[in-house]
């Protein structure tokens, strides 16, 4: 829960210097995140270490039985794709000052404002189920921020979920 916390703050600090709303969807999904992130961690170190070596190495290992870190690491990827997803259907309209495309000015309401956020769901499905590949076929968890520089089809799904997010806030908004 403390890096959950840590999270938070952060989230929390990005919006008082933008001076924004934060969608309680968008926290949940934070929280949640940044558990799956902190459990994937302990499972694979879990994993890699192996035994009493693990709790030599680390004696909070001790408190985490194999099989509760799995059931926390598929309640937390679960929670983690769902509020986002929440997040993405209840968010309110996009509004940018300036249009890249004015065509899109023209459209019916129903196609062009809430809704294209939506497009960004499976891009996160994907990212959560190649990240628990790593964790149980390869036993890459350890290090969430190698990782996601190092496994390419991971990085890739972030790539295209940050472009697909702003074509949705500068072109569809």
């Amino acid at each position: 829960m403390a890096i959950a916390s840590g999270f938070i703050l952060r989230v929390y600090a990005g919006a008082v210097v933008i001076n924004t709303h934060i969608n309680i969807w968008l926290l949940l999904c934070v929280v949640s995140f940044s558990l799956f992130l902190a459990v994937g961690k302990r499972r694979s170190e879990l994993t890699l270490l192996e035994g009493q070596l693990a709790f030599k190495h680390r004696r909070a290992l001790f408190s985490y039985p194999e099989k509760l870190l799995d059931l926390y690491i598929s309640m937390f990827a679960n929670t983690t794709w769902l509020t986002y997803a929440l997040f993405a259907f209840l968010q309110p309209p996009i509004r940018t000052t300036e249009r890249i495309v004015l065509f899109w000015a023209d459209l019916p309401l129903a196609f062009r404002n809430q809704k294209w956020l939506m497009i960004t769901i499976p891009v996160v499905i994907y990212g959560v189920m190649r990240y628990l590949q790593l964790i149980y076929e390869k036993n890459e968890g350890e290090s969430p921020a190698k990782i996601l520089v190092s496994d390419k089809p991971l990085l890739g799904a972030v790539v295209l979920w940050g472009l697909m997010v702003m074509v949705v806030i500068y072109v569809f908004g």
